[in-house]
């Protein structure tokens, strides 16, 4: 299938889920393909500064509250923990280098070449490497996101006190006193981990509640939570300035609609507002490329952009900014470009939290779904199962959080499942592969689920649309 008067069929720029996963299914067509990466390891932010070392230490500090005197002191089990910081990173790093050469030794066995350095258009059908020029048929773009900086707080990972979500992965000491900036999803993440190791906590958030984007009765849920487990929220208030002395930051601080100011005093502060596609430097209007007031690129179904040969997928692409969006993504650009049909359901992308207890959703939120029946609530249908409830969530003695599903009144398919409980993030993949098949409440209520497990109560939830739970 190579075209031999191009260099490759395709190169892909950007070696995070997105592009590797596109480059790896493009050499399983057939295809001649070649990746960029700038970084000394594959896999993009996600596996180095993101998802993987964030889950390594959500991981490794839950074990150690449980152990410090949280969950085992429930079961009458006497632990006197302590933690040595430096292993805990070193494994987490460990386990880094684990998936990172996997990806390497899955370019080798692909034959896919991988470029390193930075990208930058020449024209439509050619990049610059250093020196270099590469050609190829397509050209996919998968670069991924950066941190969303915030006017008045400078970021110096370095120093390590006023650190973004990288920074935050590789502290060499236990904060006194973390100010987190942003009440989302990387925000609670690493504010959790450091306040298992003993920091205290203060979440500063613009907006009334956290997790923007998620349903209101899961926000609702998570505050309580959070706040239960130990964390200030500072809802409502935006951080208009930060200065460092020494040890210290000192953070101005005020309500979001302006005024009542005041100071806060921290050892450590963690912006983690959002993140901005990575289009810089790629120059695009070379190729003759441009993008929106979001930095993204626009894509027609196919993940084309407006010049037929160059694609977009992922981050810098519209949606949510999640790697598994991503890797789907890659897939189906990989499979457009063979003359394939690649097929993502952008409606189906679940969205998971991992804190203690996780949070999960995928489709409509309660609020979205009466917006889209042109604010009929009567069109909307909803059953709700609290984890109390639960048979096995009980008899774990871990019974916060509830299963959230939403239906269409009419048709009974399903629009949407949140929820909050210790296993949502697996518990979620059911929900997700449910509403593909387009199921009923009623389909996944009259599904046997095993028992005593905690997807019982995602089967009482469906049930509940029916106003027919058993056990509440």
């Amino acid at each position: 299938m190579a075209d031999h008067s191009y260099d490759y069929d395709v190169l892909i720029i950007g070696a995070g889920p997105g592009g590797y996963v596109a480059a790896i299914r493009a050499a399983q067509l057939g295809l001649k393909v070649a990746c960029v990466e700038s970084r000394e390891t594959l896999g993009g932010t996600c596996l180095n500064v993101g998802c993987i070392p964030s889950k390594a230490l959500l991981h490794a500090s839950e074990l150690f509250e449980e152990a410090e005197g949280g969950h085992f002191a429930t079961w009458g089990i006497e632990a006197k923990a302590t933690f040595d910081l430096k292993k805990m990173m070193a494994e987490k790093s460990a386990a880094v280098g684990d998936l990172t050469g996997g990806i390497e030794f899955l370019f080798k066995k692909n034959k896919v070449t991988w470029l390193k350095g930075h990208a930058a258009f020449e024209d439509a059908h050619t990049v610059k490497i250093g020196d270099a020029t590469h050609t190829a048929k397509d050209i996919v773009i998968a670069t991924g996101s950066s941190v969303t900086p915030l006017p008045g707080v400078e970021v110096d990972n370095d120093k390590k006190r006023i650190v973004d979500s990288t920074g935050a992965l590789d502290l060499d000491e236990v904060p006194e006193h973390l100010v987190v900036i942003g009440g989302g999803v990387i925000g609670l993440e690493l504010g959790s981990v450091w306040r298992r190791l003993g920091a205290k906590v203060t979440v500063v958030e613009f907006l009334d509640q956290l997790l923007p984007g998620m349903d209101g009765e899961v926000r609702k849920e998570a505050g309580k939570i959070f706040k239960k487990q130990g964390m200030e929220m500072m809802l409502g208030h935006k951080v208009t300035g930060a200065s460092v002395k020494g040890k210290k930051v000192t953070l101005s601080v005020e309500k979001s609609s302006g005024g009542d100011e005041q100071k806060i005093e921290a050892s450590h502060v963690l912006v983690s507002i959002g993140r901005r596609p990575n289009t810089d430097g790629l120059m695009l209007e070379k190729a003759g490329l441009k993008v929106n007031n979001r930095g993204q690129i626009a894509i027609g179904h196919d993940f084309r952009t407006e010049v037929e040969n160059i694609w977009a997928i992922g981050d810098v692409a519209p949606g949510p900014m999640l790697a598994h969006k991503a890797e789907d993504e890659g897939i189906a650009v990989a499979e457009f470009i063979a003359g394939q049909t690649g097929i993502v359901n952008h409606d189906v992308i679940p969205n998971v939290v991992y804190t203690a207890p996780e949070i999960a959703g995928v489709g409509l939120t309660q609020e979205q779904a009466i917006e889209a029946a042109g604010g009929d609530k009567a069109k909307v249908k909803v059953g709700k199962f609290p984890m109390m409830a639960n048979s096995r969530a009980k008899a774990n003695r871990d019974t916060d959080g509830f299963v959230k599903v939403i239906a269409d009144a009419e048709t009974d398919r399903v629009l949407g499942v949140w929820m909050i409980n210790t296993l949502a993030g697996t518990m979620i993949a059911q929900a997700a592969q449910a509403m593909e098949f387009g199921a009923t409440s009623e389909d996944i209520a009259y599904t046997c689920h095993a028992h005593p497990t905690h997807a019982e109560a995602f089967k009482e939830a469906a049930m509940a649309v029916q106003g027919k739970p058993i056990h509440m």
